[in-house]
């Protein structure tokens, strides 16, 4: 019997591409997914325990998507999606409530799955509640392939062997230091003066103008295909991993860095000093480096495949036994 998953979309793109992740790894034989998104009033700002299991701090549109007949399964994005996972289990009990991430200690014994990640376990458990490695991300075969479709031709001319650097930036308010920037270039040189080729770079909203000024100076003399926070045109991180021969990824984002796993090339991982990656970032970087999905970037270039992180599967299956 085919069981039906309402997934509550919201605005939040990072979370919104981890449930992605997920609906497309379960069987389609097994579940209707229904993509019910939701837009926020400015009473979402409260905390949970206020919002309790309501649909206060949602759109009177968003509202009324959410009525009888309730489904099977509710999959919960984010933090502010949870109250109404927990309205829904309050009219319809027979639904199975399921959370991405870490709702808040308010209404946690409520949901029949909880997937949270490891580097935050520092936070109140339960019963419920079960623990992965990183994200979910999209990062399949088929999207490699169809990316490399797409890609391959515009990078043809480049020297090989074809690193992506992949750059993110500050973190809650904290700047990426100049001298992490600096560090980080200096690695990557390094890496190329050992292996050759050439580079295809992009930087994120959060590098910063002034730590793209580093980057664009230092890497200059590298053979490369840039494409920088705010370059118009079509965005080729998909091509990046996909046509890659290795990669080289800040460790100041954990849906990019399982993004980058799940491509299955030798990952390459730039953690920086102590003033940048916060205590969780850097029990994140730590659990890659454990599990050989990655190296620190400039402690040799002997690397292999590393081992993908596929934490849509894990999350799908766990669904699925429910």
């Amino acid at each position: 019997m085919v069981k039906t998953v309402w997934s509550l979309m919201d605005n939040r793109r990072g979370s919104v591409n981890q449930a992605l992740g997920v609906l497309k790894a379960l069987n389609p034989s097994h579940f209707e997914i229904v993509e019910k998104k939701i837009d926020y009033t400015k009473l979402s700002a409260l905390p949970n325990w206020i919002r309790g299991c309501s649909l206060l701090g949602i759109t009177a549109d968003s509202k009324k998507q959410i009525t009888a007949p309730y489904p099977d399964y509710v999959l919960s994005v984010s933090r502010r999606t949870a109250p109404i996972a927990r309205y829904i289990k309050k009219q319809s009990p027979r639904t199975k409530i399921i959370q991405l991430m870490h709702p808040g200690n308010a209404g946690l014994d409520e949901f029949d799955l909880v997937i949270v990640p490891e580097h935050d376990k520092n936070k109140k458990s339960g019963a419920n509640i079960r623990y992965i490695v990183g994200c979910p991300h999209q990062i399949t075969p088929q999207y490699l392939a169809d990316a490399r479709t797409k890609w391959a031709e515009k990078f043809a001319h480049l020297p090989k062997p074809l690193t992506a650097v992949i750059i993110g930036g500050s973190i809650k308010g904290k700047p990426f230091p100049s001298e992490d920037v600096e560090d980080l270039c200096r690695k990557i040189k390094k890496l190329k003066q050992e292996i050759g080729g050439s580079i295809l770079i992009t930087t994120s909203r959060r590098t910063g103008a002034e730590a793209e000024k580093i980057i664009k100076s230092s890497l200059a003399d590298i053979p490369q295909y840039p494409y920088y926070w705010g370059t118009s045109g079509d965005n080729p991180y998909a091509g990046f991993l996909a046509c890659a021969d290795n990669i080289v990824i800040t460790a100041d984002s954990v849906s990019m860095c399982c993004e980058a796993t799940g491509a299955g090339k030798p990952l390459y991982l730039f953690v920086g000093g102590d003033k940048w990656l916060t205590a969780k970032h850097k029990r994140f970087a730590q659990s890659l480096l454990d599990r050989k999905c990655a190296i620190l970037l400039g402690d040799n270039t002997d690397i292999s495949a590393p081992q993908p992180l596929n934490a849509a599967a894990e999350v799908a299956a766990m669904i699925e036994q429910l």
